[in-house]
């Protein structure tokens, strides 16, 4: 048996931290069924709606989680607008009262106070709510909302891999065949000590000596935004992506003639930074390769690309050395 068979937490979870883990884990340790409600006016830089959402759903699969987005109280109105408000979610919306609400702040006598009035004044019935204080001092986990979300990099240790995975900025890095991509991709990430995503279509194409079908090419994108998804969990900062979907789609339409409308969509996965390799030194071929001439055929469908999709990118010219560091440079 538990204390509780209903308990309630409510935050902007902007971003998700240990510290809130901790208070919400108290709180499914203590009810049957613990209900977690988010939201924020304005939203936080980082910490979305949907974000958010995922960060919940992922970190606590059992608990019920309402992130609400639209026609929500200022995060500067008058505490009782918010009370108020957080009990008609939860009889509307969620469609229950709760016998406990859990927070770690000083407000949470007066809240859950306020809870059990429109609890009781919607069902006619005396309703108390009892207020469970967790960890008010931040001592068992010393971090704040508003310091995690000012250098999410700097209090990496108190944000969940999930989260912190959202923070991750991902760098694209284009070129055509033999124009340093790959090479440019792994060196950046050795020099600045995080994880890199190699070329998933051309490990396909070796482990198919060399045959790619139409139906591949989807198979491909996918795989490739799988792993920098997965990579992301692991890096610091920087993601390094050697392509993106957008070359699988170049592939497809020049071997096939034509693309997967599931490719085409994931040919315009967002990415935080656009590096193009100028195709600027000798062309090398290694016996997988085209010629010099499809090099540049690639490469102006890059530029042209780009420009249609409203990408910003950087072109990176000269040797290795040199595009490591305006590469870096631009990173900042």
């Amino acid at each position: 048996m538990k204390q509780f068979k209903t308990g309630l937490v409510v935050g902007k979870f902007s971003p998700l931290h240990l510290g809130h883990e901790l208070l919400i884990q108290r709180a499914m340790d203590a009810c049957d069924a613990t209900f977690i409600i988010s939201y924020s006016l304005p939203e936080l830089p980082g910490c979305e709606a949907h974000k958010r959402e995922q960060w919940l759903r992922a970190r606590f699969p059992d608990a019920v989680v309402l992130v609400v987005d639209k026609d929500v109280p200022h995060n500067d109105d008058d505490a009782l607008i918010h009370r108020r408000f957080c009990a008609s979610l939860c009889m509307d919306a969620l469609g229950t009262t709760v016998e406990a609400v859990f927070t770690s702040e000083g407000y949470g006598d007066g809240f859950a106070l306020e809870l059990g009035r429109c609890f009781t004044g919607r069902t006619g019935r005396p309703h108390a709510v009892q207020h469970v204080n967790v960890d008010q001092a931040r001592r068992m986990v010393p971090v704040s909302g508003t310091m995690a979300r000012s250098d999410p990099h700097a209090h990496r240790r108190f944000l969940p891999d999930v989260v912190y995975a959202s923070f991750v900025e991902r760098v694209c890095i284009l070129g055509g065949e033999s124009s340093g991509k790959t090479t440019l991709a792994a060196a950046l990430a050795e020099r600045l000590d995080t994880a890199w995503v190699p070329e998933y279509g051309r490990e396909l194409w070796v482990a198919q000596d060399g045959v790619l079908n139409y139906e591949d090419m989807a198979c491909i994108g996918r795989t490739q935004l799988q792993r920098e998804a997965q990579a992301r969990l692991q890096a610091k900062r920087f993601l390094f992506c050697d392509t993106s979907p957008l070359t699988t789609l170049f592939y497809s339409r020049e071997m096939f003639g034509s693309a997967d409308p599931a490719l085409e969509a994931m040919a315009d996965a967002p990415y935080e930074h656009f590096f193009l390799c100028a195709p600027d030194f000798d062309f090398i071929q290694d016996g997988t390769r085209r010629d010099v001439d499809f090099r540049q055929q690639q490469h102006s469908w890059y530029l042209d690309q780009l420009s249609r999709r409203k990408h910003p990118y950087v072109l990176l010219t000269g040797p290795l050395e040199r595009r490591i560091a305006d590469a870096i440079a631009q990173l900042g």
